[in-house]
């Protein structure tokens, strides 16, 4: 009769043991200077404390809520912020806790760059490190045939205040000049014009 609860005890350990391999942190889709914004998918992980581990999406009022941690900001700072702001508040429970944070599904408007206007296929398309004006336009297809190119600009949006960057994309597709071949930011819109006749 005594056997049968050694049974359990013995059950136990592999219950125990899982939760490290599966906690483990995921990989991070996004550069290390990404901004986190609305719909984003997050894994807070929490180093040795798998219980305070977990994947929360962003929501629409840019908070975030995790176990211990309730109604964080999430929108608008890196991950490395993110992490730091959470180990702070959970100082006050954990000793010396080390937290990372992973964006695992880049979803806001904050990871796209969107081009607009005289272009084939005018859309959405997502952010990635080094993406350039030239990769966008190609991405959505080229310039369409009634696209004024050279009058086209970049609406960036930096520290709240909205900013125009005029580029020549005539002369960038047509003529290779690459010094309209602009690094793009997330959160970038490329506007094409059509031509006035």
């Amino acid at each position: 009769m005594m056997i049968a609860p050694a049974v359990p005890a013995q059950v136990a350990p592999p219950a125990t043991a899982a939760p490290p391999s599966a906690a483990a942190p995921a990989e991070s889709k996004v550069p290390n200077d990404y901004v986190i914004g609305p719909g984003d998918t997050l894994q807070v992980f929490v180093w040795r404390n798998p219980e305070l581990t977990t994947t929360v999406p962003v929501r629409p009022d840019g908070k975030i809520s995790t176990p211990l941690v309730n109604d964080m900001v999430a929108v608008g700072k890196t991950p490395t912020v993110l992490a730091h702001d959470i180990e702070t508040v959970l100082g006050e429970f954990v000793r010396s806790p080390q937290v990372n944070v992973i964006v695992t599904e880049p979803a806001s408007v904050f990871s796209q760059v969107k081009v607009i206007g005289q272009v084939q296929r005018p859309q959405s398309i997502a952010y990635r490190d080094g993406l350039t004006v030239l990769d966008a336009v190609l991405a959505v297809g080229g310039l369409a045939p009634f696209a004024a190119g050279n009058r086209a600009k970049v609406v960036r949006t930096e520290n709240g205040q909205t900013r125009e960057l005029k580029i020549r994309l005539s002369d960038l597709v047509n003529k290779g000049d690459m010094q309209q071949n602009l690094r793009l930011q997330p959160g970038d819109v490329i506007v094409i014009p059509e031509s006035r006749f």
